[in-house]
C-alpha cells in the first residue's frame, strides 16, 4: 500500500532526481542509479525516478533490472499513452539486448498500439521479424541436413556420384539465413545506439507534466467554493 508522502519528502525526491538526471547525463550511471534510488526509497511511485533507473540500469547492461523497472513504470502510467509507448519501447530494447526475440518483438508491438507514430518502433518490428524468420529458416534448414545426412548413413551407396557435390553445396546455402540473421542484429543494434531514447527530452516533459498538475492542484486549492 502506499502512502501519501509529505512535502518534505516529495522536495527530496525532486532533488534526488534532479542529481540523477544530472550524473546521467554525465554517463555517470552508478551515482545516477544510486540517486534515483534515493528517490524511489522516498517514493516509489515516482514515475520520473522509476523511468530513469530503468534507462541508468540499460546503460549499465543490467537488462533484468532495466526491464523490471520500465515494467514497474508501466503500472504506474496509465494516463499518457506516449510515455508509456517510450517505456514499452526500451523494453523491446533490452529484451534484444538479452536476445529475446520474441518478447522483444511483442514489446515494440505494445509500443506501437499506444503510439502508431513511432518509426523507431515500427522500424525494429519489422527487423526482429525478420531476425525470427531467418532463424527458423535456419533451424528447418538444419533439420532437413541432419535428416538427409541420416538417410545417407543408412544407404551409403547412394544414388549417383552427384551426392558429394550436393554435400558441398549445402552448407554454402545455409550460411545466407545465419549471415542475414547477424547483419541485422548488428544493423539493429547500431540503430539503437543512434535512436537511442534522450533522456533528458523525456525528463523536461515529464517535469512539464508534473509542473502542470501540481499547478491545477494549487488552483483546485485556492478556488472559492
Amino acid at each position: 500500500m502506499l502512502f501519501p508522502i509529505t512535502l518534505s519528502a516529495q522536495k527530496e525526491v525532486r532533488k534526488n532526481v534532479r542529481k540523477g538526471n544530472k550524473e546521467y547525463l554525465q554517463q555517470k550511471y552508478a551515482d545516477a542509479s544510486e540517486l534515483y534510488g534515493k528517490a524511489l526509497g522516498e517514493n516509489p511511485a515516482s514515475k520520473e525516478a522509476t523511468f530513469n533507473q530503468g534507462n541508468t540500469l540499460y546503460r549499465q547492461k543490467d537488462w533484468a533490472a532495466s526491464v523490471e523497472q520500465y515494467q514497474h513504470f508501466l503500472t504506474l502510467e496509465q494516463e499518457n499513452p506516449a510515455v508509456a509507448s517510450e517505456a514499452w519501447h526500451n523494453v523491446g530494447n533490452t529484451m534484444l539486448q538479452q536476445k529475446d526475440l520474441q518478447k522483444s518483438m511483442e514489446a515494440y508491438k505494445m509500443a506501437l498500439r499506444l503510439n502508431p507514430e513511432d518509426d523507431e518502433a515500427r522500424y525494429n518490428l519489422a527487423v526482429v521479424q525478420k531476425m525470427l524468420q531467418d532463424q527458423e529458416q535456419e533451424q528447418q534448414d538444419q533439420e532437413q541436413q541432419e535428416d538427409q545426412e541420416q538417410e545417407q548413413q543408412q544407404d551409403p551407396q547412394g544414388d549417383s556420384p552427384q551426392n558429394p557435390r550436393d554435400q558441398e553445396k549445402r552448407p554454402e546455402q545455409q550460411e545466407g539465413p545465419e549471415q542475414m540473421s547477424r547483419d541485422n542484429a548488428r544493423q539493429l543494434l547500431q540503430a539503437i545506439e543512434q535512436d537511442e531514447r534522450d533522456t533528458q527530452e523525456k525528463v523536461q516533459r515529464m517535469k512539464a507534466q508534473e509542473r502542470e498538475e501540481r499547478a491545477q492542484e494549487n488552483r483546485r486549492r485556492n478556488k472559492n467554493w
